[in-house]
Order: structure tokens, then sequence, then C-alpha cells
């Protein structure tokens, strides 16, 4: 009787019938994120799914000046009562950029994508989103547009499943509405979600969220309900990508990871990201530029090492007091009370 052989590590494609979705099988063993299965796993998604592939096919030179920039904000600021939130910011952004927003703590970073995405709007100034004025626009609308994001307090909806919350990101693409919907078997409601579940279940691969595909969202480690708010934001097929502290509270293991992410993101999908991170690390090995926010000013601009050399960015970082940062109103005010 001849003795059985160990089975060896084996990643397939197996395929169920009553669904036609890929789905990932491993066949006994540990597999490793960073072999050749995720690399054709990868470039089968990207084939299959096609986001971004208008972007993908004629990338932009991002070293072009002359390029009209995908989004723009024009002198915005930002006020809470007296409180100045943003004062006077102004930056634009390339197409098929990876811009990362850095800063110390309370410096304007989420205010500033909130008044991109919609949450705020700005006491003063514009967002102009591929030429166009949306700075009045609703966050529904800008969706529509193409534009999506992740929150810095995970936003999920925790009792309900991976897959769930996911399909959450489709709702605008739908088509069938509350009445056709009811009718499930005869207007094509069935149909339309099978190919929407389909993305989404090419989503999941992408991420390596197969084995919680069905956990409850509440029951999760952190850095995987992270990895499951940035499957929602690439749902919606964004061609703008907001991305709040997306590896805030992870190990090195889990930024590792999420940087690959972001990186495939921006170089396969063609998607333009802008990103809010504090490991500058991260934010000086996968950035194209990078804008510096100061008490809701912007103090620096530019390519990440001469940012990084900037001084008033170094007095920001060390807390030293800087000239630059001064509100121009508290000056005039000290100068009218001085004797």
């Amino acid at each position: 009787m001849r003795s059985r052989q160990p089975a060896k590590p084996d990643c397939k494609r197996v395929r169920d019938d009553s669904l036609p979705i890929l789905a990932w099988k491993l066949d006994g063993g540990t597999h490793g994120r960073h072999d050749v299965s995720r690399g054709s796993r990868r470039r089968d998604f990207y084939d299959r799914v096609g986001y971004g592939a208008e972007m993908t096919s004629e990338r932009p030179n991002l070293q072009a000046s002359t390029i009209a920039p995908l989004l723009e904000a024009a002198q915005v600021t930002l006020l809470f009562g007296g409180v100045k939130a943003l004062a006077d910011v102004s930056f634009s952004i390339r197409e098929g950029e990876l811009f990362s927003i850095i800063g110390p703590n309370g410096a304007g970073k989420t205010s500033i994508v909130n008044c991109i995405s919609g949450r705020y709007r700005p006491t003063e100034g514009k967002i102009l989103y591929r030429g166009e004025d949306i700075t009045r626009l609703k966050p529904n609308d800008r969706a529509m547009l193409g534009i999506g994001r992740t929150f810095q307090n995970l936003a999920l909806f925790h009792h309900m499943t991976v897959l769930d919350n996911i399909m959450v990101g489709r709702h605008h693409l739908l088509r069938n509405n509350f009445i056709t919907g009811s009718l499930y078997w005869l207007t094509g409601a069935r149909r339309e979600e099978l190919a929407h579940r389909r993305e989404v279940e090419e989503i999941i691969a992408f991420l390596d969220l197969q084995p919680v595909r069905k956990a409850i969202a509440g029951t999760l480690s952190y850095g995987l309900r992270k990895r499951v708010e940035l499957a929602r934001a690439i749902a919606l097929k964004p061609r703008l990508i907001l991305l709040d502290e997306p590896m805030a509270g992870m190990n090195l293991e889990e930024k590792e990871d999420m940087a690959r992410y972001i990186v495939d993101l921006n170089e396969e999908f063609g998607m333009t990201v802008v990103m809010i991170e504090h490991d500058m690390g991260v934010v000086m090995d996968i950035s194209h530029r990078v804008v510096v926010l100061d008490f809701g000013r912007k103090i620096a601009e530019g390519e990440p090492a001469a940012v990084l050399d900037d001084p008033h960015v170094k007095s920001a970082y060390l807390g030293e007091e800087d000239d630059a940062l001064v509100d121009p109103d508290e000056l005039s005010h000290h100068a009218e009370v001085r004797p």
C-alpha cells in the first residue's frame, strides 16, 4: 500500500456554477501574499473588471506642467463660528497622481478632504473637479461624478457582512428602482444584482478578503476593517479616491500591504489618489507630490524630498514658532491693542 504524499500548497481557481464569480481556494499549507499567484490574480482582476481601463491605456505625463488639473482647491476657507479650520488653502491635483496631504494633528487635513467630498461646504473659495465648480454639490452627486472616499474613523455598517458592506458602494450604479426592484425576477433586477456582485467578488479577491467575505464587519480586526472600507470605496468605481489615514493603527506588515494596494490602485487602475497619512516613510516612498498644512494654512507643496527639506515644514513638525503661520488678522489685532 503506497503512502500518501503530503499535499503541496496550491492556489487554484474554482467556479461556483450557481453564481459565475471567480473564487479562490487554497488547498493546504500557507499562502504568501507576495508570490506569483497574487500577480496573476491581480492581472486577471484588471482584465475582467476594467477599472480605469480608459485611463491606463493613455496614462498622463505627470511631469507635464500644461496638463489640466483633475481637482483644484481655490482659496478655500472654512469657518466653524470663530474657529478658522482652513485659511485660503489652494492646490491642484493632476490626473494619475498619488497626492499626499500631511501636517501635524489639527492642521486641517481632514477638513479639506471633507470639503472635497462634500461633507463640508467651504465658507469661501471653490472646489473644481475636471474644470467644473462642485462646491455646492451634495456628497451623493460627487460620488456620481467619480469621487470616492474612506474615513479616518471607520464608517462601516458593523452589523452587516463584509460582502454587504462592499455592495453598498455599488448603490449609485444600480438602475432598478423601488418598483422594478420589487419585481425581482421579472424586471432584470436579479440580473443587475448578479453583475454588480461579480465585480464586488473581484474586489474581495484583489484585497485578499475571501476568508472573511461572509463575516460580520464589526467582528473583524481593525486592519481588516480598514481594508473593507477601502474595498467599498473601490466599489464606487471612482476616478478620484480620497483616503483619510488608511494606515492609522496598523502594524508594519499591515502597512506594507495597504501601501501596496494603494500603489496598485494608482499605477494599474489609473485612479488618482489623495491620501492623508502621518507615516512619513510611507508618504515619501509612494507619493508623487505632497502638500503640507499647519493651523489651517498651506505651508509647502511639491515633490516629497523638497517638501521634507522646507524650513517651514521642519518648524511645524518640531513645534517651533514660524512667522509664516501667524494669522494676519491676529497681527493687526495685537498691533491695535499694543500701547
